[in-house]
């Protein structure tokens, strides 16, 4: 069985993180998402990993969890052989480059794979989701219902 990991900051999940899972999961037959802990986001930790376990409910080859130090330990640590990253454009091929070799400096047993995101998708960023959300733009058609209402719940008195 493999098992892939799917890490990132997801401040917050969006329809394009959305995308990589569910393609992700059409390939391996178990695939971790591993939130990153990060003082410098909109959503904590413990809120992230909530938000997107509540997005892959319907999913129940994935788990979400959130990572404190290293990918490539928490790849070790969930039995992951695979790291899944979405590319949009040739700004994250770059830096996902760059990752991908020190990460197999570091455990050469875990492979790195890249998934295009989809077409719809290529606009969608978190960063630009939370700019839009603070402005009160309607970005439904871009985050998860229950992203959707945690972002108007956290811009309700901006």
């Amino acid at each position: 069985m493999t098992v892939a990991m799917y890490p990132g900051r997801f401040d917050p999940v969006t329809n394009g993180h959305l995308d990589i899972v569910r393609r992700a999961v059409s390939i391996y037959e178990g695939v971790v998402v591993a939130v990153a802990d990060s003082r410098s986001t909109l959503f904590t930790t413990e809120e992230r990993v909530a938000l997107f376990s509540a997005a892959v409910a319907d999913m129940p080859t994935v788990r979400v969890i959130a990572n404190k130090g290293l990918t490539v330990d928490a790849a070790r640590d969930e039995g992951a052989k695979v790291l899944v990253k979405g590319l949009r454009a040739i700004t994250d091929f770059n830096s996902e480059f760059d990752m991908a070799l020190m990460n197999r400096k570091m455990a050469p047993e875990v492979e790195s794979t890249f998934l295009m995101t989809s077409v719809e998708y290529l606009f969608v960023s978190a960063s630009r989701i939370r700019e839009l959300a603070s402005f009160g733009y309607p970005i439904e058609d871009m985050v998860p219902p229950v992203v959707a209402e945690a972002l108007r719940e956290k811009f309700k008195n901006r």
